[in-house]
């Protein structure tokens, strides 16, 4: 469908806005997420220029047909993007293209166009989760001899404890806990500044009354998880906490075997929620606990049972064998079958 005005400055000022203004501004997005989807429409800017010899600066909404689309998608098949990447890129398209048709109707007819091009197939692999003893081994990888190692024990605890998203954790205000409550819990403020509850298991929460004590004596609203810098308290970066996680499992894989080389926040989050699964917590409350939006999203994470989980299935639903003697050894039996009488 054409585009009326067909004028290349109406693609360009509403990108800006999108990825300036609306993206972070009213969607709340971080920074990496309005990257991401920075990056998405750059990569189809690049097939354009490629394949269709189009420079940046003759861009219009014109482009975005739905042969395009599709011609796309097949140039990343051939670039060698992976089903979700490629499905990924379609989203941020649509994304965009939904917010340009809401600010100009005009651009509804385009927007509605792309939309009916369909993503690919995605191969579904179990997830990937720590064992019980990698968790462990990792949990306790700090001493307690130093402040510092005294700080990252309780981050990651929290870390597991709470399933929280790195960003999730890194934001931790000391408001953020309520340890006081009949049932102890903390707030965290996930995608799009949505707040969401997460219960405290009872020795998290005697953990963090130590940890209170010493790295927040006065109760004064702060960061919770900081670092000193010209005397004053500054909250860790993302980077800070993943590379404390991964010095601690450097530490846990000198003693446990089964501790993966690549392990970053989000398996730990994984874990987490794979070991609630496992003892039987419902998916609608893991649901809850990992703020995901779409009930879809949650059982489609774990749509596949671990070995464990089946093997302990099977064995329960198996009719249970007594000890007792065998039927036909019994003499009396014995002598009824082998017998012409």
């Amino acid at each position: 469908m054409k585009y009326n005005r067909k004028k290349d400055k109406d693609f360009w000022l509403l990108a800006r806005s999108y990825l300036h203004d609306y993206m972070p501004a009213v969607r709340n997005l971080s920074d990496k997420s309005v990257e991401a989807y920075k990056q998405s429409l750059k990569t189809y800017l690049s097939f354009l220029e490629e394949v269709k010899s189009l420079a940046e600066e003759k861009v219009t909404f014109d482009s975005f047909t739905r042969d395009n689309i599709k011609e796309y998608v097949t140039w990343m098949k051939d670039k060698g993007f992976s089903a979700k990447t490629i499905n990924l890129r379609l989203t941020a398209i649509r994304s965009f293209l939904k917010y340009c048709s809401e600010e100009d109707f005009e651009l509804r007819g385009v927007y509605a166009d792309v939309c009916t091009v369909k993503k690919l197939k995605e191969k579904k692999n179990p997830i990937e989760y720590l064992t019980p003893e990698a968790t462990a081994a990792i949990l306790s990888a700090y001493d307690l001899k130093t402040a510092k190692h005294r700080r990252n024990r309780m981050m990651l605890i929290l870390l597991y404890d709470s399933a929280a998203r790195v960003q999730e954790l890194a934001n931790l205000m000391v408001s953020s806990l309520h340890t006081d409550a009949p049932n102890p819990y903390l707030t965290l403020i996930g995608k799009g500044r949505k707040s969401r509850n997460v219960p405290l298991m009872s020795k998290t929460v005697k953990h963090l009354e130590i940890y209170l004590k010493e790295f927040h004596p006065k109760g004064d609203e702060a960061p919770l998880f900081y670092s000193l810098m010209d005397g004053k308290p500054h909250k860790l970066s993302t980077d800070s906490v993943s590379l404390v996680l991964k010095k601690a499992a450097d530490t846990a894989r000198e003693t446990c075997g089964t501790v993966p080389e690549n392990v970053h926040c989000h398996l730990v989050r994984k874990t987490k929620a794979m070991d609630l699964y496992k003892n039987g917590i419902p998916l609608p409350f893991i649901m809850q606990l990992l703020g995901h939006e779409s009930m879809s999203t949650t059982s489609g994470f774990y749509a596949f049972a671990t070995l464990e989980m089946m093997s302990k299935a099977i064995n329960k639903s198996a009719p249970k064998m007594t000890e007792q003697e065998k039927l036909w050894k019994k003499e009396a039996v014995r002598k009824v079958i082998y017998s012409l009488d």
